[in-house]
């Protein structure tokens, strides 16, 4: 068992060792900007990659900017959260618009959109991607595999270039907190 443990913390120590600290500071970037010009910021993902992008919404808009401030925290929203209108989209539309639909009634001109999708190609996931691309939005892109199609549609994208699914979410959720504790401690970045 000692063994097993080792093995697979050591896959995903490896794969963190490997991203371009260039991409997770466009990301920062990304992000400070759009608190700067008071924009919103969007997230979505399909089954685990849904449950990491509403844990990243509580944390990143509670803790990213610290409350205590009195200084406005940054609006974001998961259209992953509502199963109610994600499965009547999926039904009644299609699922390739279960985000990009939700995007058409919320998102503005110069917004941002978070995807995580582990193999970086879920049809919807990617129709959002191009939706936020009509709108001009930013995109950062959280995908595993080698990045699938999001990462070519994302102004900054990190790929945790493993192929189990487990260890890929690993390796998201880690990085969403990354950026929530890095924010959160350089709030200068923000002008705050």
């Amino acid at each position: 068992m000692q063994e097993y443990l080792k093995k697979y913390t050591a896959a995903l120590t490896e794969c963190m060792g490997t991203f371009d600290p260039g991409e997770f500071k466009k990301i920062i970037g990304i992000l400070a900007e759009a608190y700067k010009n008071d924009r919103q910021v969007f997230i979505a993902g399909n089954g685990g990659s849904a449950g990491s992008a509403n844990h990243f919404v509580c944390d990143f808009g509670k803790n990213a900017v610290d409350f205590k401030s009195g200084k406005r925290r940054f609006r974001i929203i998961s259209v992953s959260d509502n199963i109610e209108k994600f499965s009547a989209i999926a039904n009644d539309i299609s699922f390739e618009e279960t985000f990009s639909f939700q995007l058409a009634n919320l998102m503005n001109t110069g917004d941002v959109l978070m995807v995580i999708s582990a193999s970086g190609s879920s049809p919807n996931v990617v129709r959002a991607c191009e939706f936020a691309r009509s709108k001009q939005a930013k995109i950062i892109a959280l995908a595993g595999f080698k990045g699938g199609k999001i990462k070519d549609l994302a102004d900054a994208a990190m790929v945790a270039d493993l192929t189990s699914y487990e260890q890929i979410e690993d390796i998201h959720l880690m990085v969403l907190h990354m950026i929530v504790y890095y924010i959160k401690n350089h709030p200068e970045i923000l002008g705050v």
